[in-house]
């Protein structure tokens, strides 16, 4: 894998001029938080999560219904040591016919795995485009939270709240599925988390492991397990290769409710003790959004997730 550019494709039954058309609108299905214009060469547009990224790009390349290309200017990560790990590279759309389908391929040329956010950059692309994306082509609405809700706080009272170091990592996703089957989907962390995952992950005081081999190792227990309404995992252990403490996550608890909103269903997802004062919550709490609103997701509302596929060898 060493040297290869991040890339992620999908393919949908809507024309070329239709994903060209929604490409050029990330600010439907990336952030609506991105300031600037985004559809001709030249334009040049802003993105910002929180202070934990921020980042300029220019749209480089326009090719009508068949590519799109921007270059990032300036980068600013505040978990990595070298903070402007992005600048210089180009994330690339092509779009091309593959019979009745239209597919588009996503290459971040210059992500690759010797950057220190690979991992962590990886996962909130695949659910931008494979999960926000590819749902604003099919149905004229992309994954974006308006004004960057989380459980129904504007990012001005979220900014406040976060100040306070006691509050946790929340975020949540409705699906027009049941709770039986969000649950199904929740017991099944290899089809949204990762493949590598060893041990059981469906019943009460199973015990399993995730690793991203070098990067990241937990070890994790079902302490809860109500069906159709809560899965509780207590992390007993856990290293981390980035952090000073490499056990931040040790003796947190990862917890999933789910809630009927209606005719939909409601997942909300707590890491509790995952908290700003964390020296990893900017790298977790980026992962975890993508895992929920992305591969999970995708997992509940079309079968196929997209977990990390390393394994532990």
């Amino acid at each position: 894998m060493d040297n290869k550019n991040y890339t992620t494709s999908f393919e949908v039954d809507q024309t070329p001029s239709e994903v060209f058309a929604a490409v050029l609108k990330p600010q439907e299905w990336w952030s609506d938080l991105i300031v600037g214009s985004t559809a001709k060469v030249g334009d040049i547009f802003d993105y910002e999560y929180q202070d934990i990224h921020k980042t300029k790009i220019k749209v480089i390349e326009v090719v009508q219904d068949q590519k799109v290309v921007w270059e990032v200017l300036e980068n600013f990560f505040n978990f990595t040591k070298d903070k402007s790990e992005w600048v210089g590279n180009k994330m690339i759309f092509e779009i091309t016919k593959e019979g009745d389908k239209t597919k588009l391929t996503f290459t971040q040329q210059g992500l690759v795995p010797e950057y220190e956010c690979f991992e962590v950059c990886n996962t909130p692309w695949t659910s931008y485009i494979n999960g926000s994306l590819k749902k604003l082509i099919e149905t004229g609405e992309g994954l974006v939270s308006k004004k960057d809700e989380i459980n129904g706080e504007t990012k001005e009272i979220r900014d406040e709240m976060m100040k306070d170091d006691k509050n946790d990592f929340v975020t949540s996703i409705l699906v027009d599925q049941s709770p039986e089957e969000v649950f199904k989907a929740i017991i099944n962390p290899r089809g949204w988390w990762s493949r590598g995952i060893q041990g059981d992950t469906e019943n009460l005081n199973d015990e399993f492991i995730f690793e991203v081999k070098g990067i990241h190792h937990s070890e994790h227990k079902l302490i809860e397990v109500i069906p159709n309404n809560k899965i509780v995992w207590l992390t007993t252990k856990s290293n981390l290769s980035f952090t000073e403490d490499k056990s931040e996550w040790t003796n947190t608890e990862i917890i999933f409710e789910i809630s009927k909103e209606g005719e939909k269903t409601k997942l909300t997802f707590t890491h509790k003790g995952l908290v700003p004062a964390f020296e990893c919550y900017g790298a977790c709490s980026t992962s975890w959004s993508g895992y929920i609103k992305g591969s999970l997701y995708n997992l509940i509302t079309t079968g196929k997730g997209t977990p990390n596929m390393e394994g532990i060898e």
